[in-house]
């Protein structure tokens, strides 16, 4: 019995490092915000998120990252999940050089990777010359929205990859043959055992996309150099910035941000309880 409250406090013990951790750079920066978001020049209050819901500017920014985010998400896992269910058909070989380029590219963002794109899908772009001469297209504007979705695609999909890929351990071959004797063709397959027994995954997943692509700043700011209108931008424009110093207002920015992290993982913890409620 002394053993195991020995182990226990020894436990507890070492977790003491990990939790002051997450208080100072988890919880206290999180607190700074949230308290800093009420106040204002007229005082304590909600002054601050009224100015932005009453703004058009900054609700254009909120669509914006919603829209990029959202789309980068449904196309990244789309293809992420045709790549992972791909990889585990091919050579060892294959699938290890796949892997292992999949864990580099996800850490290749921020400045080098707006500066690739610009090589190869600015307006003088190598890929948009020969998009153009080949007369697939007439015009391309990385710098839009449209150019941002391709953009975040691309960071999603390796991360996707590497999340999805260990989630089809859990598909059973014997589950397949099961199906095909049973008279089930490939979509009765996918649609009554493979994506129910995907479905926690592919949620999980999504949601991670979906916030790495909320987040992101570095990349979005060293392509448009700060003139595309999304949240990370604003709020860094109102940290940093020279004329339009409101950190605030920055702040009241910030916790609109993880509002809709925190929508978006109740919603998620929701359509969880539904799947499982579902397969039982």
């Amino acid at each position: 019995m002394n053993s195991i409250k020995r182990s226990k406090w020894l436990a507890s013990l070492f977790l003491l490092p990990f939790a002051l951790f997450f208080i100072i750079f988890q919880i206290a920066p999180l607190a700074w915000v949230a308290i800093h978001s009420l106040q204002a020049e007229s005082g304590w209050g909600l002054a601050n998120f009224s100015k932005v819901f009453e703004s058009r500017f900054y609700r254009q920014a909120i669509q914006h990252s919603l829209e990029i985010s959202f789309w980068s998400s449904v196309f990244g896992i789309l293809i992420a999940v045709l790549g992972s269910y791909s990889l585990r058909k091919v050579d060892s070989r294959l699938r290890d050089f796949v892997n292992a380029f999949a864990n580099m590219t996800s850490n290749f963002a921020g400045v080098p990777l707006a500066f690739a794109f610009i090589i190869l899908l600015g307006f003088n772009g190598a890929l948009t010359m020969l998009l153009k001469q080949a007369g697939i297209i007439e015009d391309f504007n990385l710098y839009s929205k449209t150019g941002l979705i391709i953009l975040y695609t691309y960071f999603q999909i390796p991360l996707g990859v590497l999340l999805l890929y260990p989630a089809f351990d859990a598909l059973r071959e014997d589950w397949r043959e099961s199906a095909e004797l049973l008279g089930a063709n490939a979509w009765q397959y996918w649609l009554h055992i493979g994506l129910p027994v995907m479905t926690p995954a592919l949620l999980g997943t999504f949601v991670i996309l979906l916030a790495n692509a909320l987040g992101a700043y570095a990349t979005v700011y060293a392509l448009t150099t700060g003139n595309f209108n999304v949240l990370p931008i604003r709020i860094a424009a109102l940290v940093a910035g020279d004329i339009s110093l409101d950190p605030n207002l920055a702040s009241a920015l910030a916790v609109i941000l993880v509002g809709l992290m925190t929508l978006v993982t109740v919603i998620h913890q929701w359509l969880l309880k539904r799947s499982y409620h579902v397969a039982r």
